[in-house]
């Protein structure tokens, strides 16, 4: 745990076992007077994306009475909008890649309790130019060693793996087996469900949470008392404790996404497939020195992926859908404007090196994290009882249920 305590500035909380239940007592309202009837939890979930989620599943499973608050009739931020990837090959050597091993564990447990599809398709990052190539041999060369499971394919071999790729000047590949397409409309509904039925989650639903201050954790409708509360709220940064997000460096990063219609024939991609843009993005891959030369060569030839940081990621969805992105746009207040540039760029990218039998595009949106530019994560303790995690970045599904059980079995022992 010694990487999680830089970030924390407060104690532990005790553990007790119970269900949540209704119990009936008087508190004062901040607004409004007395709150005569108030509910009984030991913890306080807020956010009901898949970080809210996976300390909501590690506190009940530690034997807490959980509720969960979360401000939508169903989470809508990033956990909802992104590739469904479990993207362990994403993560940079050390604790961060050891914690997405963890968590990868982790989910197949939890969508085995959940009955849900996990195709462990593994992923591709395909080498058409020679220094693509440099640094994918010289990446499937280290990585071992630092824990990454990976090889390196000759063109035939890549195309045995996908037939979606273009043949000519294709160089091979790295390839990964680890890595596994979820749906997040799934694991967003089927979650809760569990948490429900299995572990005696109370789960509030189109509750925006107004004051968090334990032992009162209170919306606009209810008053809980709890022991402690966890905050999980994304990018909201206004609502709840502003003044720490004031000078947390905390950024937002706006992406551009589309999805093709299901593929024809029950056609599948297989791996999921990202090329040379995405190496230079990828904290894997910043073990290579070969890497230097890469970034140099896409900044000068391609300086608009490099000005909108686009890269051409391809998952497959279980109803045969292609998941297509993605931009990144970082400040504060991201453009709720989509750009068409953005778009035709990631297509133009994706169809240099894959041809698919139906690219029709059928659904575009934006999806919004929050990301520190030197953590790979937030985590504070405005005050005591109360820890508040965002800012995973671009990692949420990849991170969530692995750093979710490193902070519960922290402050719940």
């Amino acid at each position: 745990m010694r990487h999680l305590i830089p970030y924390v500035r407060h104690g532990a909380w005790g553990r007790v076992v119970a269900p949540a239940i209704a119990v009936s007592f008087s508190i004062d309202s901040r607004e409004g007077g007395k709150v005569a009837e108030q509910q009984r939890a030991d913890v306080a979930i807020v956010g009901g994306g898949v970080l809210g989620l996976a300390h909501a599943w590690h506190a009940a499973r530690a034997g807490k009475r959980v509720v969960l608050f979360e401000r939508d009739a169903q989470a809508r931020g990033a956990s909802a909008r992104n590739y469904g990837l479990l993207w362990p090959i994403g993560q940079p050597a050390g604790f961060l890649l050891q914690m997405a091993l963890r968590s990868r564990e982790l989910w197949i447990d939890l969508l085995n309790q959940c009955k849900a599809p996990m195709p462990a398709s593994g992923s591709l990052h395909v080498c058409y130019r020679e220094d693509e190539e440099a640094v994918g041999k010289e990446f499937c060369s280290l990585g071992p060693a630092q824990g990454y499971t990976c090889e390196w394919l000759d063109a035939q071999h890549t195309l045995e793996k996908c037939n979606a790729l273009r043949q000519k000047n294709l160089r091979g590949a790295v390839y990964s087996p680890l890595e596994i397409t979820v749906d997040p409309k799934v694991v967003l509904s089927e979650l809760p469900k569990l948490l429900k039925e299995r572990y005696r989650t109370e789960i509030r639903y189109s509750s925006p949470v107004r004051r968090v201050e334990p032992p009162v954790v209170e919306t606009s409708s209810e008053a809980w008392r709890v022991d402690s509360a966890i905050v999980c709220a994304g990018t909201d940064f206004e609502t709840l404790f502003p003044g720490e997000f004031k000078t947390s460096g905390l950024l937002r990063c706006k992406q551009q996404m589309m999805r093709t219609a299901p593929q024809p024939d029950n056609w599948r991609l297989g791996p999921a497939l990202a090329a040379g843009l995405s190496m230079r993005f990828s904290g894997s891959f910043q073990i290579c020195p070969s890497l230097d030369g890469l970034k140099k060569r896409i900044a000068s030839e391609m300086p608009r992926y490099e000005k909108w940081g686009i890269h051409a990621l391809v998952s497959q969805g279980p109803r045969g859908e292609l998941t297509i992105g993605d931009s990144h746009e970082y400040g504060q207040n991201a453009d709720f404007y989509d750009k068409v540039e953005i778009d035709d760029l990631i297509l133009d990218y994706l169809d240099s090196y894959t041809s698919f039998h139906d690219r029709t595009i059928t659904q575009r949106w934006q999806g919004v994290y929050a990301y520190h530019p030197e953590k790979p994560f937030f985590l504070a303790t405005p005050m005591k009882g109360v820890l508040v995690i965002t800012g995973v970045g671009g990692a949420g599904m990849t991170l969530s249920l692995g750093l979710a059980e490193r902070i519960c079995k922290r402050f719940f022992e």
